[in-house]
């Protein structure tokens, strides 16, 4: 079995080319912009500390996929939507106190704007429209899902301004749940 290893240290990755943590695998320690010389598909990922933020493509393109330490034996299980994994992104887990983060109905800020501080299982319950085409995040990390119930497609957001969806890497502007990231 070969082992690729780039420098060891805590907060290690650990990539499988097939299901179960068997096949060919890479450990990483830091964030690559390219994996692809590394494997070929991905079927089952450890995650030994910190938060990962995976992309579909290389250069932190594509689906994002947000893991937290533990164990994940098949792709769906980390709800990929392929055994595609082609960069890859390492988070400090956030250690404050609080998260903050307002959304706005219209890009630029504009519009009917909602502060949360807390997760939202649904956007539309909660903010009374489907789509969030600005946001703000004050404090912590969070990741905005395309559909209710923290499922389909993944956005991490970091603090700062995201004057649009696509600053977030969103295809459309349809938010459907979020949730703080912190140890799931």
């Amino acid at each position: 079995m070969e082992v690729w290893r780039n420098k060891p240290r805590v907060g290690d990755i650990i990539f499988y080319e097939d299901r179960n943590f068997q096949g060919r695998h890479y450990e990483c320690s830091s964030d690559c912009a390219d994996l692809s010389p590394y494997f070929s598909r991905c079927n089952s990922i450890r995650v030994e500390s910190d938060w990962w933020v995976l992309y579909e493509k290389p250069n932190y393109m594509g689906y994002q996929y947000v893991l937290t330490r533990g164990e994940y034996p098949d792709y769906q299980h980390w709800m990929g939507f392929n055994d595609c994994v082609r960069s890859c992104h390492s988070y400090p887990q956030y250690r404050g106190a609080s998260y903050r983060m307002r959304i706005y109905e219209r890009p630029d800020f504009g519009g009917q704007m909602m502060e949360f501080t807390e997760d939202c299982p649904s956007v539309y319950d909660r903010f009374r429209y489907r789509d969030i085409h600005s946001s703000h995040v004050i404090d912590g990390y969070w990741i905005f899902y395309e559909h209710p119930s923290y499922r389909g497609r993944q956005y991490f957001l970091r603090p700062g301004e995201y004057r649009r969806y696509t600053d977030w890497g969103g295809y459309s502007s349809t938010v459907g749940s979020f949730r703080r990231m912190r140890d799931f």
